[in-house]
């Protein structure tokens, strides 16, 4: 596919932010706006243009890869400076939120399509072929193209859900993941030999969410309105478990 002559604007250029470039750059003229210095450091080395957020918001199709914690506040930030028909896209990992700030927060032409890529640099380091992406229609007149975009151009697998559907699958999904890779982070060092198969597939699995920021681990356990509910019933398997145990052991000890 030729690269088109549309401008893409971006917002936050930090480590998902960045695997966006990578993989839009070839079709998009990027345009950012990420205030950090290794975001300018970032934006001349891969020909992606810094500009204010007037400018950037501008952009006829707009990604939002800002921290959960800023998107409500960026969204009404932009709101003013928004092209009429424009397509706003978020990336985050909770859906939910997003979805009612953006719909608070923009004018109501504007269409808007929230995302969840069910990948990250860790686990896109080898390229993003047959990945997953949740894709959550909020506002929108035509679905097609953007599903064609992902599916034939990027090569993703595309999965259609609402916000809530999405949020109560990755409550299980993401939020015990990050959590048991959280706890065994804490156990570190690990053994390295004398390994088994199950325990090599496991620790994959804690590496490949192990470069993830602890902003990213709050947010998919505190945004998501569903999580909480999991990690009730996880601790009370883990309280249940342990005191199976303590039982067996006070008992062995007679």
């Amino acid at each position: 596919m030729a690269k088109k002559v549309f401008k893409l604007g971006l917002f936050g250029l930090g480590a998902f932010g960045r695997l966006i470039v990578k993989h839009l750059s070839p079709y998009f003229d990027i345009y950012a706006c990420d205030p950090s210095p290794e975001a300018r450091a970032f934006a001349k080395r891969h020909n992606v243009t810094l500009a204010s957020l007037e400018e950037v918001a501008a952009c006829r199709i707009v990604v939002l890869a800002t921290p959960v914690r800023v998107l409500k506040t960026v969204a009404e930030a932009i709101a003013p400076y928004v092209h009429p028909r424009a397509l706003i896209i978020d990336v985050g990992s909770v859906k939910m939120k997003p979805a009612k700030w953006l719909l608070d927060a923009l004018p109501p032409s504007v269409y808007i399509v929230c995302t969840h890529p069910l990948f990250g640099p860790q686990s896109a380091r080898k390229g993003i072929h047959d990945l997953e992406i949740v894709v959550c229609p909020v506002r929108l007149r035509r679905l097609a193209p953007i599903v064609r975009f992902f599916e034939n151009t990027l090569d993703l697998k595309v999965s259609l859900a609402t916000p809530e559907q999405h949020d109560k699958a990755l409550a299980a999904v993401q939020g015990l993941t990050h959590l048991i890779a959280k706890v065994l982070s804490g156990l570190e060092p690990l053994p390295t030999v004398h390994t088994t198969r199950s325990y090599d597939l496991m620790m994959q699995g804690v590496g490949l969410v192990s470069g993830d920021s602890d902003e990213l681990f709050l947010s998919i356990e505190r945004d998501n309105p569903f999580a909480a509910e999991v990690r009730r019933r996880f601790f009370v398997e883990i309280d249940a478990l342990r005191n199976r145990l303590e039982s067996h052991d006070a008992g062995a000890g007679k």
